[in-house]
């Protein structure tokens, strides 16, 4: 597609930045206003999008969330029948990921339309590139359960995977989080990223047992993201593929 190429009806999933509105593509702003219809986890919060980059609204704007995603998805496909191209954002990085999208996607390939994803913002990989810790490879957990025993048994779950580990958490929840993730994955090298590209984004690197202790009582506001580094690997240990892996 080049830019002055007229957009085809499909599902369009469209990054939204995840706090500082400029990290926005040129592509994603072409394609917001160029759909025919949008649907948004909250209308209120895209509008802001359109309003700091002086976008013109599609004609059509509804709510796509986890509250009414059954509905919302009906009336996407619904669209698509009728020959209109749809965008869908969520409130901010990717739809799909850890926010309302995915069923909404998985819908409409199913029924045979086109799902064109646009590349753009994630927490996910900000925080490993901020984070300063080896990513080989790197496990998503998304938001944790609740209950702290299943909260073991994912951690338990990944204690030997040869991966970082990366995962969305409650600011409210987080000397408790780590204290679990200490107890089950041992005292490894992770980073607390707080409020990603905001104004106030606060990054906090250390041991786990550091970083335990440093929160244990601290109140944080705003959206966190943990990273937690690989397993140590004895000295001169190699991957299968013969690449050598350490710690640093």
């Amino acid at each position: 597609m080049t830019d002055n190429e007229e957009i085809s009806p499909a599902l369009y999933l469209i990054p939204t930045p995840i706090g500082n509105l400029e990290d926005i593509s040129l592509r994603a702003m072409r394609i917001l206003q160029s759909v025919d219809a949008l649907a948004c986890e909250d209308t209120r919060h895209t509008r802001k999008i359109f309003e700091r980059h002086s976008l013109a609204s599609p004609p059509i704007i509804f709510a796509c969330h986890a509250h009414n995603e059954d509905r919302a998805v009906g009336r996407i496909l619904s669209l698509l029948r009728e020959g209109k191209s749809v965008g869908l954002t969520s409130d901010a990085g990717a739809p799909g990921i850890s926010d309302p999208g995915q069923r909404a996607a998985a819908a409409v390939v199913e029924a045979g339309y086109e799902v064109v994803a646009l590349p753009g913002p994630s927490a996910v990989i900000t925080a490993l590139t901020v984070s300063g810790l080896p990513t080989p490879a790197f496990s998503f957990l998304g938001f944790l359960p609740r209950r702290p025993g299943r909260q073991r048994k994912l951690f338990a779950s990944f204690a030997e995977a040869p991966t970082s580990i990366v995962f969305f958490e409650s600011p409210f929840r987080v000397g408790k989080i780590l204290k679990i993730a200490h107890e089950i994955l041992g005292n490894r090298p992770a980073a607390v990223c707080i409020e990603l590209t905001k104004k106030f984004e606060n990054i906090h690197r250390g041991q786990l047992v550091d970083l335990v202790e440093q929160f244990s009582e601290k109140k944080i506001k705003g959206e966190v993201t943990i990273v937690i580094a690989p397993p140590a690997r004895d000295e001169g240990e190699d991957d299968e593929d013969g690449s050598p892996f350490a710690m640093p």
